[in-house]
């Protein structure tokens, strides 16, 4: 294990849950915490836990937070420290797993979300009778480069998952826990939460919220960050759309390929007809190279489902033994 957890009395029986995760803040953490300790006494949100984790940070964060969590103040502020940078996505499951909140509240802790807020969010959750809640930066205080970027990853998220947000991976988020409790992580999937959460079969919905340059430090997040976010959605899709029948995928990939093979070779064989040889074209090995990979990709999607129909199977006949041992 990577993590090592400072325990501090939490309050008891929590209504909200405030999950930051944090990387390399030392400087805005002590700002962000008091902000938040504000809002809370402002709309009398005490029974409030607030749990940061330090995405193994390089700078004096771990000691900021240690400092911080140390002192008597409400609502408490628990800190989970990891060993080693293990990225958003496991800071965000090590706080799901240790929030006892009805509602959990995730924000970054760089200043740019702003703590006032929160009640905006738990209202929308509550009025709405959704499940999420992700936050909209607007007017978005960041670099016109990450805007652009931001705009077209949304739009095309939109267009292939169906889960129309306008910020899909925006921080600030509102769930009611057994959302977060039943979402399994891993990679950069934090990313795309509102579309594994809308798979699950949970209401999203979506409200504008402040959004505040950077003041300390610098993006954590560059352009090295654009093939793994649209490498994430092809994942996304896959666990959600085609998980459990792959050959929809791997067989249709298949078949367009030995297709365009196959019309190649067609072309090649009316060529032999009209001028001879053809064994020297470079097309000939193109079109055998495309038809063996579309048979590959087909037996790939069809083993998929083989796989599939066998667990399904199992699973069934666990369920049957279970429910003749409980006769």
């Amino acid at each position: 294990m990577f993590i090592k957890t400072v325990s501090t009395a939490k309050t008891e029986s929590p209504q909200f849950s405030i999950v930051i995760p944090a990387y390399n803040e030392a400087e805005s953490l002590p700002v962000l915490l008091e902000q938040i300790q504000v809002v809370l006494k402002t709309h009398a949100y005490q029974r409030t836990e607030v749990i940061v984790i330090n995405d193994g940070s390089t700078d004096a964060t771990a000691e900021v937070l240690d400092v911080l969590s140390a002192q008597p103040q409400q609502p408490q502020i628990s800190v989970i420290h990891f060993r080693r940078n293990q990225g958003k996505t496991e800071a965000l499951m090590a706080g799901f797993a240790a929030a006892a909140g009805d509602i959990v509240i995730t924000m970054d802790s760089d200043l740019q979300d702003d703590p006032n807020e929160i009640p905006k969010l738990i209202e929308v959750l509550n009025n709405k009778n959704c499940d999420v809640v992700s936050g909209w930066k607007y007017p978005r205080k960041d670099p016109l480069e990450k805007r652009v970027f931001s705009f077209f990853f949304n739009r095309i998220t939109a267009f292939f998952t169906g889960v129309k947000l306008h910020d899909m991976n925006c921080g600030f988020k509102a769930y009611r826990a057994e959302v977060v409790k039943e979402l399994h992580l891993y990679g950069d999937l934090h990313r795309y939460i509102p579309i594994l959460a809308n798979q699950a079969g949970y209401k999203v919905s979506e409200v504008k919220v402040k959004h505040h340059p950077r003041r300390f430090g610098t993006s954590k997040y560059g352009f090295k960050r654009i093939p793994k976010g649209f490498f994430d959605l092809f994942t996304v899709l896959f666990l959600t759309k085609y998980l459990k029948r792959p050959l929809h995928v791997f067989g249709t990939i298949g078949v367009i390929v030995a297709f365009i093979g196959v019309l190649i070779g067609l072309y090649l064989a009316i060529l032999w007809g009209m001028e001879g040889g053809v064994g020297f074209r470079p097309l000939l090995m193109l079109s055998v190279l495309m038809i063996i990979l579309g048979i590959q990709f087909f037996s790939l999607g069809l083993l998929g489902e083989l796989v599939i129909g066998l667990i399904s199977r199992l699973e069934r006949r666990v369920n049957d033994n279970q429910e003749k041992d409980q006769t």
